[in-house]
């Protein structure tokens, strides 16, 4: 297997390389115009299966402001891909022609999947539910920057836990941090996943469960909202009946700490009400300025190509399917069943689910 320095899931790397990162983005924030010949003659290609504004925009205007050049779509009907093109075909070619591929996907471990047999870099821009790591690294350098540190805090996630992959990222990666609390807010309907709530165990770090935001945010140093997800839902009935289950208001706000920060990985539908917009510890804005800078210094950091790693830590288990439905394996039929352990349950490889061995 060809170790090239992808990003996939943030976990993969050392929290020391985070940091490193987390300083380079700093050093960017502080004096961008030091950068903006550092990527000239570099091209990136962006592929979005998927819609989006902040990310894709933001890594777009990272790479320019580094002096580099951009190919790609943001549309799969606009290539071939609507004419039945499979993903690493598609990512094959492109990686022929790019120097760094970032890509968003609406399916579970499709970003890895490409990274496979990519002859470049990849940056999973979010894949499905799973993972979505450079937000990660937005969020992390917003809480760097505006609270000035990564331990001690008591962080509350409130909204769609389920299917909300920024939330899975962000709390597998403050897991690594010493003196974290964690106040796990949603309705039983949208709770975190299983296999994230075992990481926050194997970490011994405390978390609780709660339903109700009014009562839990005088407690936070940091709230992060998140909207519900109308796509990820099966039908419409199902999301009418979780849409506006939490929203944060002026009132709320007034219960919360005075030195609290409110995040949001956006788009916001109607769970902060535009008032809030106005009070000083609002970031989401802020915050997300912030993830152009840590793209910036992410593509300077994956093109230099000094930290390679390896993508598959298991083995591959033939006659294994893995049970999640919404699993890459299951719609990219040619794709090797990675999985990793050697007992009864194994762990997919793609999109971190359970599966028994058969």
């Amino acid at each position: 297997m060809r170790m090239k320095a992808d990003l996939i899931d943030l976990n993969d790397y050392p929290v020391e390389w985070w940091e490193k990162l987390l300083d380079l983005g700093h050093k960017i924030v502080s004096d961008p115009a030091a950068y903006a010949h550092a990527c000239e003659g570099k091209i990136m290609g962006t592929l979005f299966y998927e819609p989006s504004t902040r990310t894709q925009m933001s890594f777009q205007t990272a790479m320019l402001r580094l002096g580099g050049s951009l190919i790609g779509f943001d549309n799969p009907a606009t290539s071939s891909v609507a004419k039945g093109e499979n993903i690493k075909d598609t990512t094959k070619i492109v990686s022929g022609y790019a120097d760094i591929l970032v890509m968003r996907h609406p399916t579970a471990g499709s970003v890895k999947a490409a990274a496979l047999t990519a002859d470049c870099p990849v940056i999973n821009a979010g894949d499905g539910g799973h993972l979505h790591p450079t937000q990660t690294l937005t969020d992390l350098l917003t809480l760097k920057e505006e609270k000035g540190t990564l331990s001690g805090l008591t962080i509350g996630f409130c909204g769609d836990l389920k299917n909300g992959r920024t939330v899975h990222s962000l709390i597998k990666a403050m897991s690594c941090f010493k003196g974290n609390r964690f106040v796990l807010i949603s309705t039983k309907e949208l709770a975190l996943p299983v296999y994230i709530k075992d990481v926050l165990s194997a970490s011994g770090l405390e978390y609780k469960e709660c339903s109700d935001l009014e009562k839990a945010i005088g407690e936070l140093d940091v709230l992060y909202m998140t909207r519900i997800q109308q796509e990820r839902f099966a039908s419409r009935e199902e999301y009418e009946k979780q849409k506006g289950c939490y929203v944060l208001d002026r009132k709320k706000m007034a219960l919360a700490k005075a030195d609290l920060i409110v995040l949001h990985p956006l788009p916001r539908v109607d769970e902060i009400e535009i008032a809030v917009d106005d009070d000083s510890r609002a970031m989401y804005f802020k915050q997300a300025e912030y993830g152009m800078y840590i793209r910036m210094a992410l593509i300077l950091t994956v093109l230099e190509g000094q930290a390679h790693i390896p993508l598959v830590k298991g083995r591959e288990h033939r006659h294994t399917l893995c049970s999640n439905p919404n699993c890459i394996t299951h719609k990219e039929k040619y794709l090797p069943h990675y999985f990793i352990g050697d007992g009864t349950t194994l762990i997919c490889e793609y999109c971190d689910e359970r599966t028994l061995a058969e």
